[in-house]
């Protein structure tokens, strides 16, 4: 049996966080996924320079894509506007890997199946002992499932569902697009990235979607159709991926004795853009802050909105307002 001080369940961004800043306090740790890295991943790849500035991040030094946008055109029902927008867009396949094996931390391809407490410590599948264990696994985390789910499920109307592309596809500038049209409780989306890729895709709430008999595919031929009248993307064969994730949750349970989750394990997506890979990093690195100092784990500092409290609100009422129109 392999023995070490944290187990962190998942090489996402939040483990990754969790990860490097233990092995920064020489904290010994391992991270266990059950995918090999690097491996493809269902997700817009949009980050704040917030996320920047916390990973401590040379864009110049970053050795993969990345991208930067000036300008953000939001398109509503009869009317589209163009502002100052100044985020990054990197690809998840490279990002993810690269944040693993900055972390410094031991990684080992498996997948959990079976979770046992052991005194205050933790046995996962008879092969990995802890003190501690971290879940940032995301959505479907078994340390969520196995030691969180009965005591705080999830809301169920804050499931986001959505389908995503990224694909080789020259295009001329990198502004970002988003849309907002009838009956789609979310928002679709255009983000360009570095080195001739792009990523489309449309998200929406699961509960309105199902209760307004509506379909998520509908809403993503829509999407391929304003691409082309843009002239965005035009006569692509797309492979899209589905994926699901959820929203702010209420964050009084997130600790159990010395397991924590983190990420989408505890859902902390922002309430207006849905973005989670910030949340994510920050949690990892509040768990390992809580672990290395045996204090308090709040994600309470972790920001609510993407685009600040006033936009962030401004938007998330466009969404409830087609939210209850289905």
């Amino acid at each position: 049996m392999i023995h070490t001080d944290v187990i962190i369940v998942g090489g996402g961004p939040a483990g990754s966080a969790c990860a490097r800043r233990l092995t920064e306090r020489r904290i010994e740790c391992l991270v266990l996924d059950r995918c090999r890295f690097p491996r493809a991943k269902p997700c817009a790849g949009w980050i704040t320079p917030d996320v920047v500035e916390a990973l401590e991040l040379d864009p110049s030094e970053y050795p993969h894509s990345f991208a930067t946008s000036r300008t953000l055109t939001v398109c509503f029902r009869t009317f589209a506007v163009t502002r100052s927008n100044h985020q990054h867009a990197i690809r998840r396949v490279e990002f993810d890997d690269w944040l693993l094996k900055r972390s410094g931390a031991r990684v080992y391809e498996h997948t959990v199946k079976s979770i046992v407490q052991s005194g205050s410590g933790y046995v996962i599948d008879g092969e990995f002992a802890s003190q501690y264990l971290v879940g940032a696994g995301g959505t479907y985390c078994p340390v969520y499932r196995t030691m969180f789910s009965a005591d705080r499920p999830r809301a169920r109307g804050g499931m986001i569902v959505g389908l995503e592309a990224e694909v080789a596809y020259p295009h001329a500038g990198d502004d970002c697009w988003l849309w907002f049209w009838k009956n789609l409780p979310g928002y679709a989306w255009y983000l360009p990235k570095a080195g001739g890729y792009v990523n489309v895709g449309v998200g929406a709430w699961a509960e309105a979607l199902t209760s307004g008999g509506e379909s998520l595919t509908t809403h993503w031929e829509e999407l391929v159709r304003r691409l082309d009248q843009a002239g965005l993307v035009r006569r692509h064969a797309y492979r899209p991926r589905g994926h699901c994730y959820y929203l702010r949750q209420n964050l009084r349970a997130v600790r159990r004795g010395n397991a924590f989750i983190a990420g989408d394990a505890a859902g902390l997506a922002t309430l207006d853009m849905g973005e989670g890979i910030g949340p994510a990093i920050r949690s990892g690195a509040l768990a390992a802050d809580a672990i290395a100092s045996g204090g308090e784990y709040s994600l309470r500092s972790i920001p609510r909105y993407s685009q600040g409290i006033i936009v962030g609100k401004a938007l998330l009422a466009v969404f409830r307002a087609n939210r209850k129109r289905t």
